[in-house]
């Protein structure tokens, strides 16, 4: 089964997302209703494509799934009601000053910034993964 990526962005007091090279786009207010809004416009657009007797774009022919992405700005700002910047500060190493920045838009994370906050936020769900509450 193949991974077919969707792009998340945050658009004003909502979030949009779209899948390059197809097209379909759909908003929400939150990654769940994205995820069923874009399962939704998919639908949608295979069944026009059958309705039409066409051929569906490669991405969105045959068995996928969806991965969702999501850059740095639209994380921190997204999960801004779960991670103070303080707190995502202690489980990435990064600077509370430039979380900011990168919220802002002020700066685009490197690569190597981007990876230290996946790794943080990988760690955390794996330490919460493996708690269990008595």
């Amino acid at each position: 089964m193949k991974t077919v990526e969707v792009i998340v962005e945050h658009s004003n007091k909502n979030l949009s997302a779209y899948i390059e090279g197809a097209p379909v786009i759909t908003v929400g207010n939150d990654i769940k209703e994205i995820e069923t809004n874009m399962m939704e416009a998919i639908d949608l657009y295979l069944e026009s494509c059958k309705d039409m007797n066409i051929a569906p774009v490669e991405i969105l022919s045959g068995d996928f799934e969806l991965k969702f992405k999501i850059d740095a700005a639209t994380f921190i700002n997204y999960y801004s009601n779960i991670f103070t910047k303080a707190a995502l500060s202690r489980i990435t190493g990064i600077n509370e000053r430039q979380l900011w920045h990168y919220a802002a838009g002020v700066h685009k994370p490197r690569k190597q910034q981007l990876d230290k906050i996946q790794k943080g936020i990988q760690a955390l769900t794996k330490e919460l993964s493996s708690i269990s509450l008595l």
